[in-house]
């Protein structure tokens, strides 16, 4: 009994410390653009105190992992000035402060004194770089009100002033509102846009509890607002400049006793070593594990009798070219974990229709490319596979890397583990020791290069006699695939009709298949049979070097492809609630 009331006592105490103390009745935000690459942002706060409280605090997130465009990470820090908060004692960080910390707080209230009831706090600072430069538009992309708050909003209105230069249609502002990730435009708010302001005010009986957000998105016209760049003022003291050259040199002994290869004898060999695909041909030529590499392995399961490759010209006026991937037999149980990663997510959803969008007319259908297209089973299109199975082969490309381990020595491995953790170490303190001393530009130079070693330093895989050679054996079969002449080929298709079926995936992930190609081209050799164009005309040698090549582009480019978190200017704006900058919240104490 004793136990049960213990347990009892602090459920009932952590409730109460966890429970909300004020509400939000009324909250108004408004926003000025400035077209100098800034906005400045006023917060008005009608809250009621349930318990005694000295005041609020209110957190923005200043440091943020942008996903672009291109599908590249981007780290963005966003710098918060001009902060004030009118009748009332406050606290902000220091600019140094700032730039070290990847929130800021500002502390509203006086420690002396507690408050309870009404309550009217007003909020006041400057944003920079928090616009997103996209190719054709600009993104403005902020929480109104942030995830973070540990208390209901109720009635949230805003506005966002513009600059009289920038003018906005319909599908050019949106508003998200809910849990974090809804995709849709929220329904609860009422938006007008009139005078160069957009407003937005919430339905009634409308509230955004504690880990819901209220998210703005403009897509605003190209140029209407500066990029603003840093600048690379001159010095007269560049001691930083030891640092940099000190992180260098330590990094280049490390690497040349613990991770540079051996340099191995390059032995001309017209094929690739035994059990060695070529995507693990790829991989150990270059220690990196390429999309290249893990796409070589179509032709090679054409080779083997396992895939047929046909490419589908462009249908229609507006249309665009297509490839289909049809699976003949399973892979081999001996085939590779990386190869059946691929190979099955592939065909595991094969044989689907695609339907052509809408109900239109087929005349239309057929202008644009939309014509319905019925694949049998083990059947797959390219095109259906953008952004989404680039993630089956970030798994291939990591099986690739665990499966080439026996080739490398153990200890460079640990080496480099250990090289990593002293470069991520050092990089904040030396970045704080150039602030200090030089300035930002000095911080800059030296997180960069710290950034660049740790890059490079994934490349500090040092190969053992195993992985040397093999190593020989590939560079040796490389170089033949550049160096290679007519009358050898002859004598090798001769041996071997089909040499070039065998090797072009290999050319592939060496990233010399056009040239390997033509060195074919005047020797009668008929295209593989496993390769064809829906149009029904046989392919020549030259053709078929054309028409793979640019099928193994689009397929790559299809099957790494990833979705843009950024907006699109759609009807829908391509945004989400919670997405953007202004990240954060904030709380009573």
């Amino acid at each position: 009994m004793k136990k049960i009331f213990s347990i009892l006592f602090i459920v009932f105490f952590t409730s109460l410390s966890i429970a909300q103390d004020f509400t939000v009745n009324n909250y108004s935000v408004d926003i000025y653009i400035n077209k100098e690459g800034y906005f400045d942002v006023v917060e008005n706060y009608d809250l009621n105190f349930e318990i005694h409280k000295h005041g609020i605090y209110r957190t923005i997130i200043t440091d943020y992992n942008l996903l672009t465009s291109q599908g590249t990470e981007e780290n963005r820090k966003i710098k918060i000035s001009n902060i004030d908060v009118p009748n009332h004692k406050f606290e902000k960080p220091f600019d140094f402060e700032q730039k070290l910390s990847k929130s800021l707080n500002i502390k509203i209230g006086d420690k002396n004194k507690t408050v309870i009831g009404p309550q009217h706090y007003q909020i006041k600072y400057r944003v920079h770089n928090a616009f997103l430069f996209e190719e054709n538009h600009i993104n403005f992309y902020w929480n109104i009100k942030p995830d973070g708050w540990s208390a209901d909003f109720h009635n949230i209105d805003f506005n966002i002033h513009l600059p009289e230069n920038i003018i906005l249609n319909d599908n050019s502002y949106f508003v998200y509102s809910g849990n974090t990730g809804l995709t849709s435009p929220s329904d609860q708010f009422e938006l007008s846009y009139a005078n160069h302001v957009i407003s937005g005010k919430s339905k009634e009986n409308f509230i955004s509890y504690p880990g819901q957000s209220v998210t703005v998105l403009l897509n605003l016209p190209k140029n209407s607002v500066k990029e603003v760049k840093p600048l690379w003022p001159f010095w007269n003291n560049y001691g930083w400049l030891s640092i940099v050259i000190a992180l260098i040199g330590g990094f280049y002994s490390v690497w040349k006793k613990y991770g540079k290869d051996k340099d191995v004898v390059t032995t001309i060999s017209y094929y690739s070593p035994d059990n060695i695909d070529p995507a693990m041909a790829g991989f150990l030529i270059n220690d990196r594990d390429d999309s290249s590499d893990i796409i070589s392995l179509l032709p090679y399961w054409g080779a083997n009798g396992y895939l047929r490759i046909e490419e589908i010209p462009k249908s229609g006026l507006f249309g665009s070219s297509d490839t289909k991937l049809i699976k003949l037999k399973p892979l081999p149980e001996t085939a590779t974990a990386y190869e059946k990663k691929i190979f099955n997510g592939l065909f595991d959803n094969a044989g689907y229709q695609l339907s052509s969008r809408g109900k239109t007319s087929n005349l239309i259908n057929k202008i644009f490319g939309q014509e319905e297209a019925v694949l049998k089973p083990n059947e797959i299109l390219v095109s259906s596979l953008e952004d989404s199975f680039y993630t089956t082969m970030n798994s291939a490309r990591s099986i690739l890397r665990k499966k080439a381990q026996p080739y490398y020595e153990a200890k460079s491995k640990k080496i480099r583990n250990y090289t990593y953790l002293v470069l991520i170490l050092m990089a904040f303190p030396l970045g704080i020791l150039g602030l200090i001393f030089w300035g930002p530009i000095a911080t800059i130079a030296i997180v960069v290069t710290s950034v660049f070693l740790i890059f490079m330093n994934t490349f500090m895989i040092k190969k053992n006699a195993k992985g040397n050679k093999v190593l020989s054996e590939l560079k040796g079969f490389k170089q033949f695939i550049k160096i290679a002449e007519e009358n050898k080929l002859k004598m090798l298709l001769k041996e071997d009709p089909s040499y070039f079926e065998t090797t072009m995936g290999y050319a592939l992930a060496f990233g010399l298949f056009n040239s390997w190609a033509k060195k074919f081209d005047a020797l009668n050799l008929s295209p593989p049979n496993w390769y064809s164009s829906s149009t029904g005309q046989s392919l020549s040698m030259n053709n078929f070097s054309k028409s793979f090549s640019g099928v193994m582009s689009n397929v790559k480019s299809t099957m790494v492809s990833a979705p843009s978190s950024s907006g699109s200017g759609s009807s829908s704006g391509g945004g989400f609630s919670g997405g953007g900058f202004g990240g954060g919240g904030g709380g009573s104490w």
